[in-house]
């Protein structure tokens, strides 16, 4: 197991849509334009002074002062009220707690030394154990576990609320770990070096104080380090910028430096990584220096110094072969004389990039590996000695290939043979025995978990979850809609095989449209116990900001152009209304991070469309988002509220600063986390509270553990997951 660490995936849930039914308002003919409804609280002065000056919960921002602790306070009670008095909340909470904690699950493998590691939550064991077995074990119907590490034991001993956020372990023995442990599962950890062999902490060994760390092994005695070594060495994100290295027995303080970004780089802080062959051994160092949130660029640190390489700024870094780097081309790219298209996998020579010269000569080793198609993009890619095993969608389901480095012209290429229509991930890999866990799953399909083996191509199946719903009452189907400027939008929709299309379908819509990440096909059995169960329609868009084809479809909504994400998600909805599948009165949406502020805008910009929304640890002031932590690591993304020009259009939008008392919302339902040190909780608070004082009926809940992630505690991620269906099946079936 090169590194484990431990993410939530973002959740998704539901849409609808149908034609216009009597008594219901026809969604093209809003009663009030927002754009041209009374906005008290839009700023006459978008600098950040006057944006500051317009806002009446500023107190709010300050995480756990006064008035902030009393809004949450008061929210709560109003919220668990109205959610848990409902009669359907605790069979939901039960259905979901037993299928967050259930035993069947698929034990989330990596390699680990000449073993499989696993990290293991359920109801005895909340916060986790961080366990070991054989693959003969592992692949067998009985598993024997040896634990490694009991996070709950170690909570309760050390009287701190750990959540574990995953290990790096040194090849090739994997025996010496760094552990990441977070005190309520806040993105920032404390580090402490752990001894597979003794089963315990390293005496004397390393630690890191809380932080937002870039760590990676130089060797057992030498970690490359970049954290906070103290006043200004962080960026305004609140990310570092300096690396050094750190020897075993030395304190921050001594570490010595081996590279300096600045403290105005953007993104989410400068990183050093090591590349190691199949049997461990270094094959290079290079530093990641972010720009801002996509552009970067690519230091080779070698005999002591640092050297700039000659790659474009907006590039995937994947692994080496010898002297050939890996990457993925995020922008048109001029290499050695040739034009290399966005979306690319090439191997380029790290020496040519070193020290590009005049030569135009291309050889085998700067090569095209794959190119996708104008429907396809490149979703994860795993690195061997010899071998490049590519997991890429296509028309956003899931295909694998492999390319084979013979040494000579050409990538030999292998086609996987995988389900249709279903979503495929690489999981862990180990280089030296050329093999990848590989998973494929469906909305209404639980997870496949195979080994994959690169010699040969084939799949080795070793567990099948077991289904969690009643899919036979369902189907998929995928559509399209056309957006405000042409595009087609792709979606899928999970609806009842006898669906009547009378638009009067419990319908809900989740998007997310940003980061270039993608959302293809997933099975999620607490969605499917709680809603499809129950008659409803879930619905997933694969709008623009997403990385479903490429960088393009990334790239063309980003800063100025971010309204074309909102336009295709709107044109969604329009379209399942069109089809009969839903109407408003049944449509619903959601979206988490990022989705927030998709699904804040469109409540404001179409409150017509819906009638729910669940907008989840989200950012919805956009006139200040750099202004809390870790905002300004965005901008990329959204562009700069400093910059007045960019304040224009991103003030086109922001959700907070366009409410209207005019105007009818639907009831929404914000929530986020207290511990959220990744999106701050003041979006949320603050929409909430001018909610409340135009008069507009919301429910607010703050959860006061677990983090950006949601991943501290089962237990509390089923209250959450049945206090979201509550309020939907509230809003959209009662």
């Amino acid at each position: 197991m090169r590194r484990l660490i431990l993410s939530a995936a973002l959740p998704a849930l539901m849409l609808g849509a149908c034609s216009t039914m009597p008594g219901t308002q026809d969604p093209t003919e809003a009663s009030v334009p927002v754009a041209q409804a009374s906005m008290p609280n839009f700023p006459a002065d978008l600098t950040p002074a006057g944006v500051a000056a317009a806002d009446d919960h500023l107190a709010l921002e300050a995480v756990d002062g006064a008035e902030g602790m009393a809004f949450v306070a008061r929210s709560n009670e109003r919220a668990l009220a109205t959610l848990e008095s409902d009669p359907r909340y605790e069979p939901f909470r039960q259905q979901a707690e037993a299928i967050l904690t259930a035993t069947d699950r698929i034990p989330a493998p990596s390699f680990l030394g000449d073993g499989i590691g696993n990290f293991w939550q359920d109801a005895t064991n909340p916060k986790g154990i961080w366990r070991r077995t054989t693959l003969e074990s592992y692949a067998s119907g009985n598993t024997e576990w040896e634990t490694l590490l009991d996070i709950d034991a170690l909570a309760r001993a050390e009287g701190r609320d750990w959540v574990f956020k995953g290990a790096s372990c040194l090849p090739p023995a994997e025996t010496r770990c760094l552990i990441n442990l977070s005190d309520g599962g806040k993105d920032a950890v404390v580090v402490r070096e752990f001894d597979l062999t003794t089963k315990a902490f390293v005496e004397g060994g390393f630690v890191l104080p809380e932080g937002k760390h870039r760590i990676s092994w130089l060797d057992a005695e030498t970690l490359l380090v970049a954290t906070d070594f103290g006043p200004g060495t962080l960026t305004e994100s609140g990310y570092p910028y300096i690396v050094k290295t750190l020897k075993r027995g030395q304190t921050l303080a001594q570490a010595t430096e081996v590279y300096r970004g600045e403290a105005s780089d953007g993104g989410y802080g400068v990183s050093p990584y090591v590349l190691r062959d199949g049997s461990g051994a270094v094959q290079a160092v290079l530093i990641n220096r972010p720009l801002d949130t996509f552009r970067a660029e690519t230091w080779l640190w070698q005999d002591g110094q640092a050297v700039k390489l000659g790659l474009p700024e907006r590039v995937s870094v994947y692994g080496m072969m010898g002297q050939q780097l890996v990457v993925g081309l995020e922008e048109d790219w001029i290499w050695r004389g040739e034009s290399q298209p966005a979306g690319t996998l090439l191997a380029a020579d790290i020496n040519k990039l070193r020290d590009p010269g005049d030569g135009i000569i291309l050889t085998n080793a700067d090569e095209e590996i794959f190119t996708p198609g104008a429907r396809q993009s490149i979703n994860s890619v795993s690195v061997y000695d010899d071998h490049v095993v590519v997991s890429y969608n296509d028309n956003v389901v899931g295909r694998v290939a492999v390319f084979e480095n013979r040494g000579e012209w050409g990538w030999p290429r292998t086609d996987v043979d995988v389900p249709d229509n279903q979503a495929v991930s690489l999981g862990d890999s180990s280089r030296g025995s050329g093999r990848v866990f590989l998973s494929t799953q469906g909305f209404l399909t639980p997870p496949t978990l195979s080994l994959f083996t690169v010699e040969g191509a084939a799949l080795n199946e070793l567990r099948s979850a077991p289904p969690k719903f009643d899919a036979s009452t369902h189907r998929v189907e995928q559509y399209e809609a056309t957006s405000a400027d042409g595009t087609k939008i792709p979606y899928f929709v999970v609806m009842p095989r006898d669906l009547a299309m009378d638009g009067t379908a419990p319908t809900i819509l989740f998007g997310y449209g940003g980061f270039q990440i993608s959302f293809p096909p997933a099975y999620k059995p607490e969605m499917g116990k709680l809603w499809l169960e129950n008659g409803g329609v879930f619905v997933q868009a694969n709008i623009r900001g997403g990385g479903e084809f490429g960088p393009g479809w990334h790239q063309t909504a980003l800063n100025e152009n971010r309204q074309r994400a909102f336009d295709d998600f709107a044109a969604v909805a329009e379209d399942l209304i069109a089809r009969g599948i839903t109407s408003p009165q049944h449509l619903g949406i959601y979206g988490r991070s990022n989705g927030g502020v998709l699904t804040s805008v469109s409540i404001t910009q179409r409150p017509e469309l819906f009638n729910a929304a669940v907008i989840e640890s989200p950012l919805i002031d956009m006139l200040r988002y750099h202004e809390l932590p870790a905002g300004a690591s965005w901008i990329g993304e959204y562009g700069d509220p400093r910059i007045p020009e960019e304040a224009a259009w991103i003030a086109d939008y922001s959700a907070y600063q366009r409410l209207s008392p005019e105007v009818d919302y639907p009831r929404v339902y914000i929530t986020t986390n207290t511990r959220d040190d990744r999106v701050h909780p003041a979006h949320a608070r603050k929409f909430a509270a001018r909610l409340e004082a135009q008069g507009h009926d919301h429910l607010y809940f703050e959860d006061t553990a677990g983090g950006h992630s949601n991943d501290a505690d089962p237990v509390a991620n089923a209250r959450r997951w049945a206090r979201h269906y509550v309020y939907l099946a509230q809003q959209l079936m009662d």
